[in-house]
């Protein structure tokens, strides 16, 4: 939540003294660099801010925010995050995790915390391999990934992340690069000003096992042809000038065409505000791996009812009726003797 009255901070004020520990290069550093960058800008405090990660590489990143944080278990950073911002609703609550972690032993937790909208920033690293336990795939590797735990290429169908999240109906969904600093700031200060479950996909390289696994969409020579800016209001358009864009078709599925060839007024206008996820689905569906031209910024942001106020507010409306009868709840039928 923000606080008027907090004192100015500087970028030093949210680093901690730890040594960070990731391989040299590691996409993870530009990640870190841009949340300590965007964190004097939320007017919050350090001392009511939570990073609660799981397991994994990107999940030793509570270690260098100088803040309160906790690196929890293997895939329930989302469980614990949730008590946490059920308990103590007047914190800032930010879940780190990975491909691994949230999508694989994780994955019930995570739609859980997403469905019942816990007042949650999810920052999801997503580098399509294991890299803390050293190159096993994981559940965003393509088809015929070639690891050390798939030696004769991956068999099964990955994980469209931002598909995940949007078919548990996230009211924040959005996905950045961790190649423009820029982007991700303000991707990130979006999904913190929005109340409820925000989710952020992050295209991040892991150069030891997995490199240049998105360079075909992120490299900076490739950016102008395969990344799709989402801006709100705006026709989705890109490519130099602007010459190629999305429809949706007859049959309600989207397309990319030249925008000589339909002209301007076909082009489909972004809303995040729309109510129903069905178009911002279709959306994280239009590219159907890391090499084709892939939509990047904010996919849908809509206001639903958030998880600990409903909870606050079941408490009062109990509270107001009087204490409880533990004992006639223990008592009140569904008892049989055995024997």
């Amino acid at each position: 939540m923000t606080d008027v009255t907090v004192p100015l901070t500087t970028k030093k004020d949210w680093t901690s003294d730890q040594e960070v520990r990731w391989c040299p290069g590691c996409g993870d550093y530009g990640i870190l660099l841009a949340v300590q960058q965007l964190m004097p800008d939320l007017g919050v405090r350090p001392e009511n801010v939570v990073f609660v990660s799981g397991i994994g590489c990107s999940s030793r990143f509570p270690y260098y925010m100088n803040t309160y944080g906790i690196h929890s278990i293997h895939g329930r950073a989302p469980a614990i995050a949730t008590g946490v911002a059920v308990a103590r609703p007047d914190l800032d609550v930010w879940v780190i995790t990975g491909d691994g972690d949230a999508l694989s032993i994780g994955g019930n937790h995570l739609i859980h915390a997403l469905r019942r909208n816990v007042n949650l920033t999810v920052l999801l690293f997503n580098n399509q391999i294991y890299g803390l336990t050293k190159g096993q795939y994981s559940p965003t590797s393509e088809l015929g990934k070639v690891t050390k735990s798939t030696p004769y290429g991956s068999v099964d169908h990955p994980f469209n992340p931002l598909s995940v999240a949007l078919g548990a109906e996230a009211s924040f969904v959005a996905r950045t690069h961790d190649l423009d600093r820029k982007h991700m700031i303000e991707t990130f200060r979006a999904a913190h000003a929005h109340r409820g479950a925000s989710f952020v996909e992050i295209l991040q390289n892991c150069n030891v096992f997995n490199d240049g696994a998105f360079e075909d969409i992120t490299g900076k020579e490739h950016r102008p042809e395969m990344l799709i800016p989402l801006e709100h209001g705006e026709p989705i358009r890109f490519g130099e000038g602007g010459h190629r864009g999305v429809v949706m078709g007859t049959d309600g599925q989207l397309r990319i065409v030249e925008v000589d060839d339909v002209g301007e007024e076909a082009i489909l206008v972004h809303d995040v505000h729309r109510a129903d996820p069905s178009l911002a689905f279709a959306l994280s569906r239009l590219s159907s791996s890391v090499h084709e031209p892939t939509p990047i910024g904010v996919f849908r942001d809509v206001d639903r009812t958030e998880y600990a106020s409903a909870v606050q507010h079941q408490l009062m409306a109990a509270s107001a009726k009087g204490p409880g009868d533990l004992g006639a709840l223990l008592r009140s039928a569904g008892t049989w003797q055995v024997g």
